[in-house]
């Protein structure tokens, strides 16, 4: 059965240039640098970015130890992104 790219429910980082109304309007994102589940499309340019009718997606998921995790795509239904330590986070992420 083919893989589905799970769309970001919501995203509390309204600072960043792809959220509007706590939505992400990127294709897709890409979480994590292996040990933190950071969303690594977050950008803070001070101009909208994306497309207003497109939901974010996770494109790919470098966040090994998260239990969603499989073969380096997230397979989980749908993910939350939030503010964590000063930067976008995945919060959707459960360790193994």
């Amino acid at each position: 059965m083919p893989m589905t790219m799970p769309k970001i429910s919501d995203c509390q980082v309204v600072e960043c240039s792809y959220n509007k109304d706590k939505k992400c309007h990127t294709l897709a994102i890409t979480v994590g640098d292996g040990n933190c589940p950071m969303c690594d499309t977050f950008t803070k340019l001070g101009k909208q970015g994306g497309d207003p009718q497109i939901i974010g997606g996770v494109g790919a998921c470098r966040a090994e130890n998260c239990k969603h995790n499989k073969s380096l795509e997230c397979n989980a239904p749908n993910i939350h992104v939030g503010l964590h330590g000063g930067h976008a986070d995945c919060t959707t992420f459960s360790e193994r």
